[in-house]
């Protein structure tokens, strides 16, 4: 009998800018490792200069009920302001493994936006991981989360 997964989803969608390039480059490595399927939206370089709402867009939009969204930038701070501003999207800005999995178990965050320059390798998989495993409590939150419209 197959085991199920403890995993929220196994469908992933990450997009990076050009300083979140490398960090994203090491997160998909890591992912594919463990079997989850990935779908690179970019960027595919850290020479070139880009604008991260484009990223952050072009990811909100293809996000649903049966995937998850990793973004990442210098702060991850310009990703989230970006994504939030999308209808149906719970961004959080995660800079550990608690605040990664308190804003899957509170927040039902579909969306993890991370900051290379803020947050080791290590930390940022761990902190993925979390929110990968993490399923949202419901309860008193999901009356909170519904009125984030």
């Amino acid at each position: 009998m197959p085991r199920k997964s403890n995993f929220i989803t196994k469908d992933i969608i990450i997009a990076s800018d050009h300083a979140g390039f490398s960090l994203k480059e090491n997160i998909i490595t890591e992912l594919k490792k463990k079997k989850f399927k990935i779908k690179n939206l970019g960027t595919y370089n850290d020479v070139n200069s880009v604008d991260y709402p484009i990223f952050a867009k072009n990811l909100c939009k293809k996000i649903n009920s049966k995937n998850i969204g990793i973004l990442v930038c210098g702060s991850g701070i310009g990703m989230s302001i970006a994504a939030n501003r999308h209808k149906g999207i719970r961004a959080a800005l995660v800079n550990s493994v608690n605040a990664s999995k308190l804003s899957r178990l509170h927040n039902n965050a579909n969306v993890i936006c991370i900051g290379s320059r803020l947050i080791s390798k290590k930390i940022a998989i761990k902190s993925i991981m979390s929110f990968l495993v993490t399923k949202f409590e419901g309860d008193r939150h999901l009356r909170r989360v519904k009125l984030l419209g």
